[in-house]
């Protein structure tokens, strides 16, 4: 009996190496996320369309920077897209539990997001800066000292505010008196005109923008400025993506090559920001 069933399991085994052998190779490994869109003709991605003129929504639809070059990494793929508009805080959570196939709007690099997201080039410049109400007597970002300042929650200069409020009271300074965080900067802005808060950081692009659109409203006030900090904005894919992200980088920078991200910069912001190749991000990025 032992024998037999020696027997049988070999005869098993051998049929079983057979059927694998007529099956496609390719079966054997798990699909990436690239060749799933490739496969299926449809990309699915995340942005915030609440961030202008980064994504913003006009008449219905999602436009802005970051869109139209979305529209080129769309056309480049050659599928469909989809894409969906949700809250800044679902966003990074969302493309790690797999509900889109990545992020089309602007994450700012840090240290702590480089070790859990694969980031793409960068598409801007994302220079930490405050501004403040038309008029106001501020001069630089040092004179928020017992100033009420506001940011967007879980956003990447959350952080940045926070520090600069400890590096304030570390130079003898009093710090801030609040920070106060928005679910999106567009509630920020609202805040800063009604005078429940006294200046709002932000990436320079986006508040070079809103304080040109808005002259008698808002002006710029100075640059946040603290050591070692990473000041670019990019999309990022899930980790194990980096084929995606490495399609989308190429995209970026077929675009700056030809001109054509740089078009982009003057017709949403009105000046020009330089994409490196290298050095955006820290030491341990994916």
């Amino acid at each position: 009996m032992p024998h037999d069933v020696t027997r049988r399991q070999f005869a098993l085994l051998a049929a079983g190496a057979a059927l694998a052998g007529l099956l496609p190779a390719r079966l054997a490994f798990a699909e990436t996320t690239l060749e799933k869109i490739r496969r299926t003709g449809k990309v699915t991605v995340g942005t915030e369309a609440a961030f202008p003129p980064f994504e913003f929504v006009e008449d219905g639809k999602i436009v802005g920077y970051g869109s139209d070059i979305l529209a080129e990494v769309v056309k480049a793929l050659g599928v469909e897209v989809e894409q969906l508009d949700l809250p800044w805080q679902g966003i990074l959570p969302g493309v790690l539990a797999g509900k889109f196939d990545f992020v089309a709007t602007t994450v700012g690099i840090n240290e702590e997001r480089a070790k859990r997201y694969a980031y793409t080039l960068p598409i801007a410049d994302g220079q930490p800066y405050a501004a403040k109400r038309k008029g106001d007597a501020m001069t630089a970002a040092a004179d928020l000292n017992g100033k009420v300042v506001a940011t967007q929650l879980a956003s990447s200069t959350e952080p940045v505010a926070k520090a600069y409020d400890e590096k304030l009271k570390a130079e003898g300074g009093e710090g801030f008196s609040e920070l106060k965080l928005f679910t999106a900067f567009t509630e920020a802005y609202v805040a800063l005109a009604n005078g429940e808060v006294d200046a709002v950081i932000q990436s320079l692009p986006a508040l070079a923008v809103l304080a040109k659109d808005q002259p008698d409203t808002f002006e710029l006030l100075g640059p946040v400025e603290l050591p070692g900090a990473f000041t670019y904005l990019a999309w990022v894919t899930r980790p194990e993506d980096t084929d995606l992200r490495d399609f989308i980088s190429g995209v970026i920078r077929d675009m700056r090559g030809d001109g054509r991200l740089y078009a982009l910069q003057e017709k949403w912001f009105g000046f020009r920001m330089e994409i490196p190749d290298e050095g955006y991000l820290p030491p341990g990025a994916v």
